[in-house]
């Protein structure tokens, strides 16, 4: 009956039947029937998703990683599938050849793939998508109408062998593995800056603080080296966790039994797709773990939030460090981007690092969003990816233009103020740790104490308890002395590498 009306509705469509309306196509599913747009790749699957979930303005078809992946997917399910005598040599190659279409500009069909990317189902309403438009694309390109599925079926050739339940988590991982290069080239650039503001910065006395009180010298060049360190390490976790998203469940189909496909077919497909994307990937240890576990998003995931977490705290002392620029630190400025206040002549914000800030506070939210989805798997299959991918994606992309922003907008353009560094150095309290080999930890209490109480510098109360002579505090606390003592033993060398 199925067929049969296909047929009718395509001699209707082609002007058979005068009263029909030859903009739509009737297509048929469980529920009953639904006009389509003629012209629509999509079909009725796609249909009753768009008319389900009207979440969010956000579209499954902006994420181009994802569509290629899953066109990628599909692509090793035909050729896998084709091998297997499961798909005659005609449908396979009519269906590769669509799905090479998605795979070369995913882009060109974003209104293809309308879906919101909230939706319940476990993802069947993406993969029905996905099937719906490369079946069309497929009878297109082959000479036939669209919705012909009696020669090339959504479900029973494109979803061959497969299921959501194995497709969906296939083409997260791939599009994962792919969306995290741009995060890592945006990464790197940041801390080739950084770098080059170290040594820039390596002769730039100024004062180190704990708890945000004064504690000893050190250089503006190695505070902007311990950055770049920090991401460093975060680079080298991040590359670490995405290959744990090289182990596949593709061939599982619907709970990891493999049911419905040919001896020998998951790892025939695992091959293909390897091939396909040029990945490492591996089939799992067991299918069925693997068809309900999300663990490796977990950790994935909490990956980006350290490296959020990072960020803002790098983020927070540069706006600390710029702060003033009368009545701050002031010891860096940072490029003015816009007016401050619409109330306020002359005021400048640190908006950039502002905005990098409440980047990390979303990431780190979700974080804590994908943990709940994660945990939410229930016997063989947890439905909740739909929202681990939008979280996991949003992040991984926030952080990438973050890291942008943060670089070009401020990093690049940030100034050392070297004369207040140096007078803040001069008349801190701090450097009386510089006199504890000489006078000792007891005696120098005491006269931090006293300049403190008496709101006096080191030199003057050294001097009156005729501690020191000036030639001997001039000598300690000169310039020169000064940086060669904060630039001594490893952290020096780390320096002259940099230059």
């Amino acid at each position: 009956y199925f067929y049969c009306t296909i047929i009718v509705h395509n001699l209707r469509v082609n002007g058979m039947n005068i009263g029909q309306n030859n903009r739509f196509r009737t297509e048929k599913d469980l529920l009953g029937t639904k006009e389509v747009l003629s012209s629509s790749y999509y079909g009725i699957h796609t249909l009753r998703a768009l008319e389900n979930f009207q979440i969010s303005q956000q579209k499954i078809g902006e994420q181009h990683h994802f569509i290629r992946a899953l066109a990628q997917v599909k692509k090793a399910s035909a050729q896998a599938n084709q091998f297997f005598g499961k798909l005659t040599e005609q449908q396979s190659q009519a269906i590769q050849a669509a799905c090479q279409k998605l795979i070369d500009t995913p882009e060109n069909w974003e209104k293809h793939f309308p879906l919101d990317v909230y939706q319940g189902g476990a993802g069947t309403s993406i993969n029905m998508n996905t099937n719906e438009v490369i079946a069309n694309l497929a009878l297109e390109m082959t000479g036939h109408d669209k919705g012909s599925y009696y020669i090339i079926h959504p479900n029973d050739h494109v979803n061959k062998s497969q299921s959501t339940n194995d497709v969906y988590p296939t083409a997260l991982r791939v599009a994962t593995y792919y969306a995290l290069d741009q995060l890592f080239m945006q990464v790197e650039s940041l801390i080739t800056s950084l770098e080059y503001k170290a040594t820039e910065f390596r002769f730039v006395l100024k004062m180190g603080r704990t708890q945000l009180q004064d504690a000893v010298p050190m250089t503006l060049g190695q505070e902007f080296r311990a950055f770049a360190t920090l991401l460093k390490e975060d680079v080298r976790l991040i590359q670490k966790m995405r290959q744990l998203l090289l182990e596949i469940n593709l061939g599982a189909t619907a709970i990891g039994t493999g049911v419905n496909t040919p001896q020998g077919y998951a790892a025939k497909v695992v091959e293909c797709l390897k091939e396909i994307t040029g990945l490492p990937l591996s089939g799992a240890e067991d299918y069925v773990e693997a068809t309900s576990d999300c663990g490796v998003f977990i950790i994935l995931s909490s990956s980006l939030k350290r490296l959020a977490c990072k960020l803002s705290k790098i983020c927070n002392d540069l706006r600390l460090l710029s702060s003033g620029p009368r009545t701050g630190l002031a010891e860096i400025s940072l490029p003015e981007m816009q007016a401050g206040s619409s109330i306020m002549p002359a005021k400048v914000n640190p908006v950039i690092p502002e905005v990098v800030n409440q980047i990390a506070f979303k990431v780190i939210g979700n974080d804590l969003t994908i943990t709940f989805a994660a945990e939410a798997g229930q016997l063989q299959l947890n439905v909740m990816e739909p929202v681990i991918a939008q979280a996991l994606n949003e992040s991984i992309g926030l952080l990438t233009q973050g890291i942008k922003t943060l670089d070009e907008k401020c990093i690049q353009g940030i100034h050392a103020n070297e004369k207040t560094c140096y007078e803040a150095v001069m008349r801190s309290v701090g450097i009386i740790t510089l006199l504890e080999p000489i006078l000792g930890h007891g005696a120098c209490d005491e006269i931090g104490k006293q300049c403190i109480a008496e709101n006096r510098t080191i030199q003057d109360v050294v001097l009156e308890k005729k501690l020191l002579t000036e030639k001997q505090l001039e000598e300690i606390f000169s310039f020169e002395n000064l940086v060669s003592e904060v630039l001594s033993g490893s952290a020096s060398q780390t320096l002259d590498q940099v230059s």
